[in-house]
């Protein structure tokens, strides 16, 4: 599976200081370590004002890539702000996000398929988040409709079902499964990608509902995940559930993490 590192979000305090006091040294620090973690992409979210964000996110982007050489999600809804960050970018991105919105498909699908970025598509459209499975499905068939009408592959969209946060609604995590298997079931080139603490947000013991959730998730095909890389117990769990499905061939990232002492019990 692919772990998106989810920790340079100008959405957190550190980092929003960090941006915009334009401490380097921070956030090349924040991106390393991830790496270092096992993030195969580093998401990238300036979280400022629309005006300031194009600046904003084109600098995150040039710091991250001095630091780091993996890939980076672009993440933003603002089209002007991902096209101008592109234009520094070194690897191809990977972009977050489209959505049903009329607004924002058009204003950067047009920008993702000129640049064959892959992409995540979040369930949702102007009417906000469906409800159900079936009718999440129903914006995901017309997500898919039109990636494919601009010539994106399937197999560079990465499906959101929105996983929300059960302690509003306790049907919350059976409903991003349902939809993970349907979409499983009905497109089995594109990816599912989730944003896995939203599970957890407001509940005590988060990281308990995070790991539990993730393992559900992975058996219903999920394949890509944007959470914290520094959560060893996650790690653990992602490592042992994949070992478990047979998705980890003669067991090699399972042992060769614990032999690292990436999972496990960290060593004195």
């Amino acid at each position: 599976m692919q772990i998106i590192g989810e920790k340079i979000n100008g959405t957190l305090q550190e980092v929003k200081i960090a941006i915009r006091e334009r401490n380097a040294s921070f956030i090349r620090d924040l991106a390393r370590r991830q790496m270092e973690a096992g993030a195969a992409l580093v998401d990238v979210n300036a979280g400022t004002l629309p005006a300031e964000e194009p600046d904003a996110l084109s600098w995150l982007v040039k710091t991250v890539q001095d630091e780091v050489d993996v890939p980076l999600c672009l993440d933003s809804a603002n089209p002007q702000a991902l096209a101008t960050a592109i234009q520094g970018i070194k690897q191809t991105p990977m972009i977050n996000s489209i959505s049903g919105e009329p607004s924002r498909l058009d204003g950067i699908l047009p920008l993702v398929a000129k640049r064959g970025c892959s992409v995540i598509a979040l369930a949702m459209d102007e009417k906000g988040i469906p409800k159900g499975v079936e009718e999440r499905m129903i914006v995901i068939r017309r997500l898919m409709d039109r990636t494919r009408n601009s010539g994106l592959e399937d197999e560079k969209v990465y499906i959101d079902p929105l996983v929300m946060t059960i302690s509003t609604n306790t049907a919350s995590g059976g409903i991003a499964l349902e939809t993970m298997r349907a979409v499983r079931a009905e497109f089995p080139k594109a990816h599912l990608c989730a944003g896995l603490s939203n599970i957890s947000f407001g509940l005590p013991a988060r990281h308990l509902v995070n790991r539990v959730f993730l393992t559900l998730a992975l058996a219903a095909g999920l394949d890509a995940a944007i959470l914290d890389p520094f959560d060893r117990e996650l790690r653990g769990e992602l490592l042992a559930t994949e070992l478990v499905l047979g998705r980890d061939p003669h067991c090699r990232n399972y042992t060769r993490s614990y032999r690292e002492g990436q999972i496990g019990h960290k060593a004195k």
